[in-house]
């Protein structure tokens, strides 16, 4: 914000900024380059030499890897766009409303809710200069990944922690680092897999599969591994499953180097090769249907079982803008803004306009 439009004794606001990883404008090579160089350049996804990844991304991977992706894309397009920003736009949009109904009895000061993206549009440094235009002094940001990782997390922290290096003025600033064990988030990933089996009946084994990582993340304390182990197990027994009908996995080896293991596309086929009746596949950790649950996991991932001699592959939708979910979210954010919106925050509020009034009948300035 130039200081020609700032004014001083401006009612402060409060913003939840919810964060996704990103996507293309279209399902095309021409828009894929530019999005997959800003991912593949980042340091927290590819944590390797920079002169020969350079070399290998802008020799190899950009002049190959944007016309599969976009064929890939391209399979699963909403006529609204990408499933991924479309499903996160209404997040943001039911969260906004959920969020005024629980708070409407309170008065609370004016609450902003938007969405970004870590890579492409719309951008988190653009989006956190149109809350600083509005006046937004406090701002949430609850990146949409349940589990941490640095690759995630930690980089929508790292850009957001760099835009605001150096304002003069910068707005309060809460962070959101991880929900993989919330009650809430386990109570609605559980009744989606039930709804789901209600309708289509139960499998002989159900995959929980996560974006995987390289191993050398887990050595080096990323807590990744961990918080995908637990939300399974907490999904498990929220479902009543043994030990023996649900499997942890990790699917998107990306490279040569070992990733978190079993790899679901491995476990596919070990399934399918022992003639299992039906699979189901639920990807808990993400919460709007992407190109990795929608393409690699029920497109792939039900071709790689069928030729391995598997019988019945059920891919369950991701929680995009199940009112269970809604209700998780809505909760999360609302502990993560404690003291800033409801009657807590009213009172503040009200004597910040007190102060205010007192200082423009002494003379000073808006």
């Amino acid at each position: 914000m130039s200081l020609s439009t700032w004014t001083h004794g401006t009612a402060p606001k409060t913003a939840v900024l919810l964060v996704n990883l990103g996507t293309p404008d279209a399902p095309t090579a021409r828009a894929l380059r530019p999005y997959l160089k800003e991912f593949l350049s980042d340091r927290r996804v590819i944590e390797i030499w920079r002169p020969l990844w350079w070399l290998i991304l802008n020799g190899v991977i950009l002049n190959v890897r944007p016309k599969k992706s976009a064929e890939k894309y391209a399979q699963i397009w909403m006529a609204e766009g990408s499933p991924l920003r479309v499903h996160t736009e209404r997040q943001a949009g039911m969260l906004r409303g959920y969020l005024g109904e629980r708070l409407k009895t309170s008065g609370a000061a004016p609450l902003i809710i938007e969405h970004a993206m870590r890579y492409g549009s719309p951008s988190i440094p653009s989006v956190l200069a149109s809350l600083r235009e509005r006046h937004c002094e406090r701002i949430l940001l609850l990146p949409l990944y349940p589990q941490y990782a640095a690759s995630t997390v930690g980089t929508v922290f790292d850009v957001v922690f760099r835009e605001l290096t150096g304002l003069r003025n910068p707005p309060e600033l809460r962070l959101v680092k991880h929900y993989h064990d919330d009650p809430r988030y386990i109570a609605a990933l559980a009744q989606s897999v039930r709804d789901y089996w209600m309708t289509h009946g139960r499998p002989d084994k159900l995959l929980m599969s996560f974006h995987g990582v390289p191993k050398a993340t887990l050595e080096a304390g990323d807590p990744y591994h961990c918080e995908c182990q637990k939300t399974g197990r907490l999904l498990a027994e929220a479902l009543g499953l043994e030990a023996s009908r649900y499997q942890v996995c990790f699917q998107s080896r990306f490279g040569r180097s070992e990733w978190l293991q079993p790899y679901t596309a491995g476990l596919l086929t070990e399934l399918g090769r022992q003639k299992t009746g039906r699979v189901d596949v639920v990807c808990p950790g993400f919460v709007a249907d992407c190109l990795e649950t929608l393409e690699e996991i029920a497109m792939e991932g039900k071709a790689i079982f069928l030729e391995a001699g598997g019988g019945e592959f059920h891919a369950i939708p991701c929680l995009n803008e199940r009112d269970d979910w809604m209700h998780a979210l809505t909760g999360i954010a609302l502990d993560n803004l404690g003291g800033w919106v409801g009657a807590e925050s009213d009172q503040t509020a009200a004597r910040d306009e007190q102060s205010r009034q007192r200082a423009l009948r002494l003379g000073a300035k808006r």
